[in-house]
């Protein structure tokens, strides 16, 4: 992320409205530091962010990298951590969230720079698939569920089975919350494809284009306005 986003730090991000790299690697050290000072204090750190480094935002992700490395190092995971997702309240989770941060952020880098995206290993991509629609849309569905608006409200309780390789989940939209398991039962739509195609377009990084879709296609949609939602 680094090397490929500091060639052009004014570059604009295809995918983050507005931002260059310059602040994709602001944002991403932010993101870093703000759960190293919430592992250190086991409160939120206010106020947020901290002033802009006058090193520059290449160096600022580098001292926030090294930052948070040494934090995630010197604990275990299972030790306690405050986080927002109630189920977890781990270091792990933020050593999990911070791995799946900067997978999304590399892509993005190399999205602005025009350069082919590497490839994502398929046990961390099958992880962030399961994590986007576990903890980003299931629990935050069920509370939050204002921030879903009429797109939650509106859901009848119909599923989208989703499949990366061997990899399967289904999921159920609601208006009381999204349901997720890992069972290979038939949806009324379908998506499938290999982890790292699901994973970015559940992001938004990608068109669907080498994604197979079946059943009804609104209900795709629906799924996807769902996602964008729940990655605000």
């Amino acid at each position: 992320m680094r090397e490929t986003a500091t060639r052009d730090l004014t570059a604009p991000v295809p995918h983050c409205p507005g931002w260059t790299t310059a602040n994709l690697l602001t944002h991403v050290g932010d993101t870093f530091l703000h759960k190293v000072e919430t592992m250190r204090r086991g409160t939120w750190p206010k106020p947020w962010p901290p002033e802009p480094d006058p090193s520059g935002p290449g160096a600022y992700l580098d001292r926030a990298m090294a930052e948070l490395r040494g934090e995630l190092t010197s604990r275990e995971p299972e030790e306690q951590a405050l986080t927002w997702y109630d189920p977890d309240q781990t270091v792990g989770f933020w050593a999990r969230r911070m791995a799946l941060e900067a997978v999304v952020h590399r892509v993005d880098a190399e999205l602005a720079a025009g350069e082919p995206i590497t490839p994502i290993p398929t046990d961390l991509a099958v992880d962030g698939i399961d994590e986007i629609l576990v903890t980003f849309l299931s629990f935050a569905s069920r509370q939050w569920p204002e921030d879903f608006g009429d797109e939650l409200a509106g859901a009848d309780g119909r599923a989208v089975s989703i499949a990366a390789g061997a990899d399967r989940w289904l999921v159920r939209l609601a208006a009381t919350g999204v349901e997720v398991s890992t069972d290979d039962s038939p949806g009324a739509a379908s998506i499938s494809g290999t982890s790292q195609d699901v994973l970015l377009w559940m992001w938004g990084r990608g068109d669907g284009a080498t994604l197979t879709f079946g059943g009804d296609p609104g209900l795709v949609k629906r799924l996807r306005d769902l996602l964008k939602e729940a990655t605000q």
